[in-house]
């Protein structure tokens, strides 16, 4: 039986594809079009690591194939966002971002957003050689849109976009509402928002379906709570890069709300191939088949 393959009916099973895609286009055009300090071949190095380890886990803990799919994204999201001048530390954050994959789990499900757990794994340990700039990507309005809008094609697919939203709601109501109540002007706060880092973090990373919980009011209930840790993290203790620090704390506390508010486990599906139509033929005269008329 012949069969069609359809890329519509593929990229509607698995939204990896397009997350893979709109992180590329992002790589590119901040490699291109905005010239960040993003080194092509240690953007290479990155995703060859990611991959390499991938292929390497996958063979120690005696998985039934090599999946790259979930590897690309956590190699992309790094080459956007981490920052070092070592490339053995480039490449040890690497390895431990997909390990962490295989190594923190609970009840067959991660515990971290592997590329948030890198991140803040490295900046703990790697004495001051790892660092992320949240606002490298300055105010440019295309590129806000941009990420917007593929973000948003992103997480619908992945029936994951009442995180960013909520999370996205709660966090502008803090920053504004803390600029009102301290009688700042309106430009101050439109400043801390307008930075592609922040779309990033909420549209790819706080978004990950295979670490957010289960049901969608816990959902809801997580990314507030990521919000408001993000926010005392930024304006109480002073610190850079409260968004990567709340996700990394207040991801222990997601096995605890799947117990008080379960759901349906995510799970990939995998693209369903419909089979050609076999043509209609008339009933048998002798030896003969005849075709019916269309």
């Amino acid at each position: 039986m012949r069969t069609h393959f359809h890329w519509r009916t593929v990229l509607r099973c698995d939204p990896r594809y397009y997350q893979i895609t709109a992180l590329a286009l992002l790589l590119s055009y901040g490699l291109v079009g905005l010239r960040l300090d993003i080194e092509l071949g240690r953007a290479m190095v990155i995703l060859a690591t990611v991959l390499l380890t991938q292929f390497c886990c996958v063979r120690i803990w005696k998985l039934p194939a090599f999946d790259a799919r979930s590897a690309l994204i956590s190699g992309l999201s790094l080459s956007l966002l981490l920052r070092t001048n070592s490339l053995l530390l480039a490449i040890l954050t690497s390895v431990i971002t997909i390990l962490s994959k295989f190594v923190l789990r609970w009840r067959n499900k991660h515990l971290f957003n592997p590329t948030n757990f890198g991140l803040v794994f490295m900046m703990l340990v790697g004495g001051g050689g790892v660092w992320v700039s949240p606002c490298q990507w300055g105010d440019f309005a295309f590129f806000a849109f941009l990420v917007t809008c593929m973000g948003g094609l992103v997480v619908n697919r992945a029936s994951r976009a009442d995180v960013p939203l909520a999370f996205l709601a709660t966090f502008l109501a803090l920053v504004f509402g803390r600029s009102a109540w301290l009688g700042e002007p309106l430009a101050i706060p439109l400043h801390r928002l307008q930075n592609g880092a922040l779309l990033i973090f909420a549209f790819f990373m706080i978004s990950d379906p295979k670490t957010t919980p289960d049901s969608r009011v816990g959902r809801i209930l997580f990314a507030g709570l990521v919000a408001f840790g993000a926010a005392f993290v930024q304006f109480k203790l002073f610190r850079t890069n409260g968004l990567l620090w709340s996700l990394a704390a207040l991801s222990l506390a997601v096995p605890l709300i799947d117990r008080l508010l379960p759901g349906q486990r995510y799970q990939w599906r995998k693209p369903v191939v419909m089979p050609q139509p076999e043509p209609q033929t008339a009933p048998m005269k002798g030896n003969i088949y005849e075709p019916i008329p269309v």
